[in-house]
C-alpha cells in the first residue's frame, strides 16, 4: 500500500524578543496535544508564499510577509502517511496572532522550545534554528 503523501507550509514567526510562535494542536486536529509551527496543506495552484500567508490568515487571523527563501524543506516519513515540510521565517505586518484552529500559542526562546512535545516533522526545522 502506498503512503498518502501531502506537502504542507509551515511559518516560522519570530517575535521583537527573538521568540518563535509555537502552536499546541487541538483536540479537533489529528496528532493533538503536540505543538507544530503554524500552516497547513498546501491547495493545488498555490505556491508556498501564497499557501503560508493564506493558512496563516485562515488559522492566526493575522497577516505575515513570508521570507523571499525556504528556510528548511523536509520530508518525514509518519506510518500512515509522508509529510513534506517547507517552513519559511515570516514577519507579522497587521494583526496579532490568535489561536483560531489551535488550543493555544506560545513565544518559545530557544532555551526552552525543545521542552515542548513537537510534531517530529518539525525537528528538523527547529534544530536548524537553534544552530543559526
Amino acid at each position: 500500500m502506498t503512503k498518502k503523501y501531502i506537502e504542507v507550509v509551515g511559518a516560522i514567526i519570530q517575535n521583537e524578543k527573538k521568540e518563535i510562535l509555537c502552536a499546541l494542536r487541538s483536540e479537533k486536529m489529528s496528532s493533538s496535544g503536540f505543538w507544530e509551527f503554524p500552516g497547513g496543506k498546501i491547495e493545488k495552484g498555490e505556491t508556498v508564499n501564497q499557501s503560508i500567508i493564506r493558512e496563516i490568515k485562515e488559522e492566526l487571523d493575522c497577516e505575515i510577509l513570508p521570507d523571499e527563501n525556504i528556510f528548511d524543506d523536509y520530508i518525514h516519513e509518519y506510518p500512515h502517511i509522508q509529510v513534506r515540510l517547507i517552513t519559511i521565517k515570516c514577519k507579522i505586518i497587521n494583526g496579532f496572532p490568535n489561536p483560531i484552529e489551535h488550543e493555544k500559542l506560545f513565544w518559545a526562546n530557544k532555551d526552552n522550545i525543545l521542552s515542548l512535545n513537537w510534531l517530529e516533522a518539525d525537528i528538523p526545522t527547529i534544530k536548524k534554528l537553534l544552530n543559526e
